[in-house]
């Protein structure tokens, strides 16, 4: 195996046959003109179109891509074993229809100056713009203040993409036991409770197509596992003494 990346750029991916390409493409181009050694390691669950097929031809394409492949289709099965196979010491959980390198060029100097030990690029953050429709803003305040009222949430999103220094997170990421959507929301509230030091940064978010999943269909599987992770981190894994769940913002 060839010697470990600066940084694993870790995407799961589900049905994304018409855009995985290019998008891989543009995103490989970018870091490669930042001169930065990386892998791209794309997570495909349960995929029913040609993504698979799309995936192998990247690898071939360009060595620093690879692939995992899941029966199923579960985001955050997907991008836990990701992060567990990520071989960079920095990493950048993101998303196929965004890879805005921009953050990157943000987050990495604060994990590499030992500002932080996680980035999340927030939604809601002071000088965001989030571009999606109405509703979906509103879903994503709704699932926050819902984090910040049953489990004491005190930053503005756990859902946006993620850098993070490795060996501090993905210790985390192995004992985040919800799967689905609310992965995400597990690993930001575990590695706060775990005393790692998260940040907040804002983005402009620029999605390159609309979900692949409708809202609608997503909004009971998550209520189910937002119930669980209350379950675990309130009743069967209480953080001791006051909440530490406070993202921190520079």
């Amino acid at each position: 195996m060839s010697a470990a990346p600066h940084l694993s750029v870790v995407i799961p991916v589900h049905d994304e046959e018409e855009i995985v390409e290019a998008a891989c493409r543009e995103l490989a181009a970018s870091l490669s003109r930042r001169l930065w050694s990386f892998e791209v390691l794309l997570c495909e669950n349960g995929s029913r179109d040609g993504t698979r097929a799309a995936l192998a031809r990247l690898s071939r394409e360009d060595p620093r891509v690879r692939s995992l492949h899941f029966g199923e289709p579960n985001y955050g099965l997907a991008l836990r074993e990701g992060i567990l196979a990520a071989r960079g010491r920095l990493v950048v959980a993101d998303e196929i229809d965004l890879c805005d390198v921009s953050f990157y060029d943000r987050a990495l100097p604060l994990l590499e100056s030992g500002a932080a030990d996680m980035v999340v690029g927030s939604k809601r953050a002071p000088g965001s713009v989030d571009r999606r429709p109405a509703y979906r803003r509103a879903a994503t305040f709704a699932h926050n203040t819902l984090l910040r009222a049953t489990l004491g949430f005190q930053g503005t999103d756990t859902h946006g993409v993620k850098a993070f220094l490795r060996e501090r997170i993905a210790p985390v990421a192995g004992r985040c036991q919800v799967e689905g959507d609310v992965f995400a929301s597990e690993l930001v509230l575990r590695a706060t409770r775990e005393d790692r030091r998260v940040v907040e940064i804002p983005v402009d978010l620029r999605e390159k197509r609309p979900p692949s999943i409708g809202l609608v269909r997503r909004v009971p599987g998550v209520l189910v596992e937002v119930a669980r992770l209350i379950w675990l981190l309130r009743v069967r894994s209480p953080a001791r003494g006051p909440a530490r769940g406070e993202a921190e913002r520079p």
